[in-house]
This record gives structure tokens, C-alpha cells and sequence, in this order.
């Protein structure tokens, strides 16, 4: 008993020494240095803006199409006896040049018939004026007073008259048939397609080429109403004014542009697309006046067109991505708190928004993703941050 009661008051002199040991030591520790956490406003990149004047560029694109297409056809028979070395598809000619040429016997053998019974009646015309004059003179030597239109063979002279009439209409008629043996070229232009070659019969009407006519390339560019509204138009016909259309296409991997004008629209809208067809004019697409240069606009080629619209005012120009969804754009005050700022779009293409109203000239705006953004959070720009250590400047839009 002695024993276990010795045990035990031994355990708790021990337990009361390492107590005692314990908290000498936790009063003797040294106190932990204490850190305070700085806690950062959101870090942004932000950007300048700068509002200015602009021409809105409308995009289409369309088909390079000839102005003048002609099917030429023959207005007499006969063989072909001549074809010209251009008379050939994509031959190009100039206005007047013989494409073809028929066989011409039977109207020549036409022309100089007609040509001897004009003769014959000028010759009986003469004959029936002598012959007036002769029964004028007979009446006067016999009777007097006013002579009948009868006695004075005048009937007989307007017949004649009329024959003679009647005999130069028909040589004009056997000439203007020998001249159409000879076919020419109605204007500068191109062979599309060829019908007929030498030895060949034709017929009156028969189609001997399809011809383009090389002075004015037309591009049918349709346009929505989104478009129209960017584009000047007049107020009675509502035809587009003759607006700068600059046409491209990439030809062996290289850009080529033409310069057009926008002449007129369709004036009907398309039922099944939904829109309006404008015409686009380049002159001299094929370059064939003198002194012209450059890659041809042939007939038949896609092309892109960036019309010159509309000139607009005091607008922002931004990156589309820029513009929330709710169409508010995320502005830094010169406190650097955020603010959200309504903002008035005048348009949006696939790049770029265009404000017309809503934001300051040289105002911050920024881009970044702002988890739970709200009006008056503090804020950092980054562009701060590359001034202190680059000593760059912040990037500004600007509108030119």
C-alpha cells in the first residue's frame, strides 16, 4: 500500500515539474513579428481614346459583268468568205474593225439593177418634162387663158416623179444590202462567243458571235438596309450617289484593286435575299486607251468592295471586344475607379463599334475581365506600371 501511494505522489511531482517547466518557458518566448497583408486594387490595361471624324466604309463584294452585250447577226444570206484573226473567243477588237464578211455577187448584181432603173426613170422623167414643156408652148399658140393641169401633162409627170422616187429607194435598198455583207465590230470590245467561220451559210438573223463591249465593267454589289443607311442618297429616286468603290481581288497571291464609282441601284429589293443590288461602275476595265496601266478587270471575276460611305462625326472607334453585351463599355475615372458607362453604338461590324455619344475625349477605357465588376471599384492600370519601369506611354485610339 505504502508502495503503490509512493508511485503515485512521485508521477505528481513529476507532472507539476514539467507544468511548472512549461510555463516558464512560454512566459520567456519571444512574441511573433507581425506582417500586415497589403491588399492590391484589380490590375487592368486601359486605353486612351480620342474622338474624330470618319467616312464609314461599307463591304460588299460581286461579279465583274460587261455594261453592253450584243449577239451580232446577219441581216442578209449568204456565204462567209472572210473571217477576222480576232474573230475568235476573247479576241479583242475596236468599234468598226470587219469581223466577218459574206459572199457579195447577187448584191452587187442587186445594186447595179436598182441603178439602171433609176436610169431608166430619170430618163423618163426628162422625157415627160420635155414633153410638158412642148404641149405648154402648143396650148399657148392656139388658145388663151388658163391652161388644164390635163393639157399640161402634169399627172403624167408626177408619175414619173414618183417612179424616180421609187428607183433610189431601191438602190439605197441594194446598197445598204451589199454594205451588211460586211460585218464590223459596233464598239470596242471582246469576242465571247463565236458562231459561224468560213464556208459557212447563214441566213438572215442568224447569230454569227456574242460580243462584250470593253469600255465599262459593271459589279452588281448587293446591300442590305443596315448598309443604306451608311451611304448617301439622293431624295427623289433614292439612287446612290457616284460614291468611291475601291474593288480587290487576290490574283497569284498578290492584292489587286481597282477603283470604281457607285453609279445607281436596281431599285427593286431582291425577294429571295432580301436585298438591294447597287451597280458599281470601272471604266476602262480591260486597260486598252492609251497610257493605261495595271492588272485588267476581266468579265466574270469575284471581287470585294469597300464603298465609301457616309461621313460621320465626333465618333469613338473601339475594338468590338471592347463593348460588354449590355452595351456598356468599362471607363477609368481619373480617381482610378471603375465606372460603367452607357454608351450610344451607331454601328458595329465584326471588328470594330463606332460611339457616337457616352464617352469623354481622352477618357480610359478597358477590356479586361473583371470578375463582379461595380461602379466606383478601384482599379490599377497597367499602363502606370510600364510608365514607372519603361517609361512608355499608354496606347491611344484615335479616329482618322
Amino acid at each position: 500500500m505504502n508502495s503503490t501511494l509512493g508511485k503515485a505522489l512521485i508521477a505528481l511531482i513529476i507532472l507539476g515539474a514539467a507544468i511548472g517547466i512549461t510555463s516558464i518557458l512560454i512566459a520567456n518566448k519571444d512574441e511573433p513579428e507581425k506582417t500586415v497583408t497589403e491588399v492590391k486594387d484589380f490590375l487592368v490595361d486601359a486605353l486612351r481614346i480620342s474622338k474624330g471624324d470618319l467616312n464609314f466604309i461599307v463591304e460588299s463584294q460581286g461579279t465583274a459583268l460587261p455594261r453592253t452585250e450584243t449577239l451580232i447577226s446577219s441581216q442578209v444570206s449568204g456565204r462567209v468568205i472572210f473571217v477576222s484573226d480576232n474573230f475568235i473567243a476573247g479576241g479583242l477588237f475596236k468599234q468598226g474593225d470587219v469581223l466577218v464578211k459574206l459572199e457579195a455577187f447577187d448584191f452587187e448584181t442587186d445594186l447595179k439593177s436598182a441603178q439602171a432603173e433609176l436610169a431608166r426613170a430619170r430618163a423618163a422623167l426628162d422625157e415627160e418634162i420635155a414633153r410638158g414643156k412642148v404641149a405648154k408652148e402648143e396650148w399657148k399658140s392656139v388658145r388663151q387663158g388658163k391652161i388644164p393641169e390635163l393639157a399640161l401633162r402634169k399627172p403624167q409627170l408626177a408619175t414619173e416623179i414618183a417612179n424616180v422616187s421609187a428607183a433610189e429607194a431601191q438602190v439605197e435598198r441594194a446598197e445598204r444590202n451589199l454594205d451588211r455583207t460586211v460585218i464590223r465590230a459596233p464598239y470596242d470590245g471582246l469576242i465571247r462567243e463565236k458562231n459561224t467561220d468560213i464556208g459557212q451559210f447563214v441566213t438572215v438573223g442568224s447569230q454569227l458571235a456574242r460580243v462584250f463591249g470593253t469600255d465599262i465593267a459593271d459589279v452588281r454589289i448587293p446591300l442590305s438596309d443596315n448598309d443604306l443607311a451608311y451611304l448617301t442618297l439622293t431624295s427623289e429616286s433614292g439612287a446612290t450617289e457616284a460614291a468611291q468603290v475601291i474593288l480587290h481581288a487576290d490574283i497569284a497571291g498578290q492584292r489587286v484593286q481597282w477603283l470604281g464609282r457607285l453609279v445607281r441601284d436596281e431599285g427593286i429589293l431582291d425577294e429571295t435575299r432580301r436585298v438591294i443590288y447597287a451597280v458599281a461602275q470601272v471604266d476602262d476595265p480591260y486597260k486598252r486607251k492609251e497610257g493605261a496601266h495595271g492588272y485588267p478587270l476581266k468579265f466574270g471575276r469575284f471581287v470585294q468592295a469597300e464603298i465609301t460611305g457616309a461621313r460621320a462625326e465626333g465618333l469613338v472607334v473601339l475594338p468590338r471586344g471592347l463593348l460588354r453585351l449590355d452595351d456598356t463599355i468599362h471607363v477609368v475615372d481619373d480617381d482610378k475607379k471603375l465606372r460603367i458607362r452607357e454608351v450610344q453604338i451607331q454601328r458595329r461590324d465584326d471588328e470594330y463599334v463606332y460611339i457616337s455619344s457616352g464617352l469623354n475625349d481622352g477618357e480610359w477605357v478597358t477590356g479586361t475581365s473583371i470578375p463582379n465588376p461595380f461602379d466606383g471599384m478601384r482599379v490599377r492600370l497597367s499602363s502606370e506600371l510600364k510608365q514607372r519601369t519603361e517609361g512608355s506611354d499608354s496606347s491611344i485610339v484615335t479616329v482618322k
